[in-house]
């Protein structure tokens, strides 16, 4: 029998079978069910959805001076200190100096939630208020429950969204300065639901469950699966649920790129973030016995003890007769190698991720080819580098050309690159679960970013490994999602009586547009790279409700039993809600139309509606830039604004001839203008191929 997570009512058969019920914030439960009797239940009246239970998987010194956030930054601290911030994560190691408590205050007044103690976690404090576990599945069977961190990625989510500011901090050395979160006065609440890299949805809808009612004003999920329709999908529950009361959820958008329609967490509630690069990068030089020298791409903690290391490579290290069939001397699988051919040299390896075979084999270093791009830099067991193909050819030479090949690996260092640009890995749009609304909906740092780590675990989590860190190095859309929170946050610090839409479209629409490859377009990275200082005072803003939502809703086909389960009332009948206008139906920052008759011509209608936000009259000017072929109008091209808080409707018309043969994105922008504002909007019309 597979764990279900399903609606409001259940049958005798579901609450003999109920592993949890879901009543803190809102009504569910999640039960052992065979197949059939799901089925059964599914259909039962007043169930919203029956589904099952999946798995997902977990998805600092500089980045926030990279973001124009720096220690000199102007800040509203007895509003953040308020703030509260829910990490959904692998935990948090309590001990490590990014969670000390010292010159905090008690927790706010509006603090609900508990703090839940176990091994390794013996209590909370002022900064880290409240701590609690799920684990329904019984993944933790064979260890012991506690909120503690024993993988590294829930401390290093939770510091950069809220650590405290912690001087020299550095990873042996690399990326030394002073590690902060981007709100480093707010409180942070813990919701443990993942477990080793493994997070089911029975305990993350738990998480979200206890937050909404534990009083939390922002909830960070560095969690991603695949995209699935809004009812079965833990994520779009748990958030629109948050979002009713006034939580704004941000998520990673997941780290399958660079490949198209990939990108998770695609719900209109929810902010969805993607991966950008700072201006920093680690690189590891190696030189061969020749003098020549090369950089590869590693974090390499280790100095070299001698001059130079005796260089083989895994062919050369082959056993001559493997123990599996498939097994590849070349690509190092350690079955196909020999120990004596290994012991004490640096191997060259046609693959990566081989660096514990060749350290378990008695190596003294590694050399691996990169199988595709990346932008990051991987944590080794031993000293390496990974580099590029060009590189390979000639160090693949030079071994089978040299009597006596030798190398030697240095150190990591840190070298200055071009920034921001989007993460190789990071998912791209566009999304197939709403097709008109566009996702990502922006990007922020998380390539190579070094924030808390755990005592309880390796830098590479192996057992062979002996070096334990306070903080570490870490890449994806994991470690950009607590950035988007952290800049939410500090927006709402300066706006606490704006609605979680309001504080999504300012950082939307002030986010540095992404200089990216045409084919990327803004699947890459929605709006751009966020800007938290520039979002505090944006100008004008997108703010949506609970009945555009609702209405957007039942645009999309949702019918209206479900919805109203979903949002807990039965007043919502769609038959009776005013229809959600135009391509889209919701009062979003961006504007977008996938076509799915590749021959057809283009035709979009938006409706907007913009809220004045600053102090005083202003008027606002359109300004639209479009590509040839593609025809932008905006009715009317002008708002007057008298005071704050002044609303303006007004609508965007795309129009074009069928995009030519080769053409699949037509990028175009709307910016409305004032004497100190420019407010920007996207607008993507995107060609479907046919099957």
């Amino acid at each position: 029998m597979g764990p279900v997570s399903g609606g409001l009512v259940s049958e005798n058969k579901a609450r003999e079978s109920k592993i949890h019920s879901y009543g803190r914030s809102f009504n569910g439960f999640a039960a052992r069910l065979l197949p059939h009797e799901a089925a059964k239940l599914s259909n039962v009246e007043g169930v919203v959805s029956v589904f099952p239970s999946r798995k997902h998987r977990v998805v600092t010194t500089r980045s926030w001076d990279f973001l124009g956030l720096n220690h000199r930054s102007k800040r509203n601290p007895k509003i953040e200190s308020n703030i509260i911030v829910a990490v959904l994560d692998t935990g948090i190691w309590i001990n490590s100096p990014s969670f000390s408590d010292e010159g905090y205050g008690p927790p706010p007044a509006k603090w609900k939630g508990r703090c839940v103690t176990g091994p390794n976690f013996t209590a909370c404090n002022n900064k880290v208020i409240g701590a609690n576990y799920f684990d329904l599945d019984n993944v933790s069977q064979f260890t012991e429950t506690s909120v503690a961190d024993t993988e590294g990625h829930g401390s290093h989510t939770a510091s950069t969204v809220a650590g405290s500011a912690v001087e020299g901090a550095s990873l042996y050395g690399l990326g030394k300065g002073t590690a902060r979160g981007g709100v480093p006065s707010a409180r942070i609440a813990v919701y443990k639901v993942c477990w080793s890299i493994f997070c089911s949805d029975m305990d993350v809808l738990a998480g979200f469950d206890e937050a909404i009612a534990d009083g939390v004003d922002f909830i960070s999920v560095s969690i991603g699966s695949v995209a699935v329709d809004f009812f079965r999908d833990s994520h779009a529950i748990g958030a629109f649920h948050a979002m009713k009361k006034g939580i704004l959820t941000s998520c990673a958008a997941g780290n399958d790129g660079p490949e198209l329609s990939t990108v998770v967490n695609v719900a209109p509630w929810i902010m969805t973030v993607a991966a950008t690069g700072i201006d920093r990068r680690f690189v590891t030089a190696f030189k061969l016995g020749n003098g020549k020298k090369f950089t590869g791409f590693s974090i390499n903690t280790f100095s070299p003890r001698n001059q130079m290391y005796s260089l083989t490579s895994g062919a050369k290290a082959s056993n001559n007769g493997t123990t599996l069939r498939n097994a590849s001397a070349s690509a190092c699988d350690a079955d196909a190698l020999s120990q004596s051919k290994v012991k004490g040299r640096i191997v060259y390896c046609l693959t990566t991720f081989t660096d514990y075979n060749i350290e378990s084999l008695g190596g003294t270093g590694i050399i691996e080819l990169l199988e595709k791009q990346t932008d990051s830099s991987p944590i080794l067991l031993l000293p390496g580098a990974v580099i590029p193909p060009v590189s390979g050819k000639y160090i693949d030479l030079y071994i089978n050309a040299t009597k006596d090949p030798r190398a030697i690996i240095y150190k990591s260092k840190t070298v200055k690159i071009a920034a921001p640009f989007v993460a190789s890995f990071s998912s791209r749009g566009p999304q197939l679960i709403s097709p008109n609304i566009l996702k990502p909906d922006l990007a922020a740092p998380g390539i190579d970013i070094l924030a808390a780590y755990t005592k309880l675990s390796s830098l590479t989590g192996k057992i062979a490994d002996s070096r334990y860190s306070l903080f570490s190095v870490m890449a994806g859309t994991s470690m950009a999602c607590p950035h988007a929170t952290a800049a939410a946050a500090y927006v709402k610090s300066f706006h606490p009586d704006w609605s979680p839409a309001a504080v999504k479209s300012a950082l939307m629409t002030t986010a540095t547009p992404m200089k990216i490859k045409s084919e990327d377009a803004e699947f890459g990275s929605g709006a751009g790279q966020v800007n938290p200082a520039k979002a505090v005072h944006p100008g004008l803003v997108y703010d949506i409700s609970l009945d555009s939502y609702i209405s957007f809703l039942c645009k999309e086909g949702y019918n209206s039993t479900t919805i109203g389960l979903l949002v807990g009332s039965k007043e919502y009948n769609c038959s009776k809600i005013k229809p959600a206008q135009g391509t889209d139906g919701l009062n979003y920052p961006t504007m977008h139309k996938q076509l799915s008759d590749p021959g057809s011509a283009i035709t979009a209608v938006f409706y907007r509606t913009v809220t004045h936000v600053e102090y005083g009259a202003s008027v606002y000017r359109a300004n639209i830039s479009s590509p040839v072929g593609l025809s932008v109008k905006v009715f009317p091209d002008s708002l007057d604004f008298a005071k704050a808080g002044e609303r303006k409707t007004f609508k965007v018309v795309v129009k074009g001839e069928a995009m030519r043969d080769g053409t699949r994105i037509l990028s175009a922008s709307l910016e409305w203008k004032d004497s100190k504002h420019v407010v920007r909007s996207n607008i993507l019309i995107y060609r479907q191929l046919l099957m």
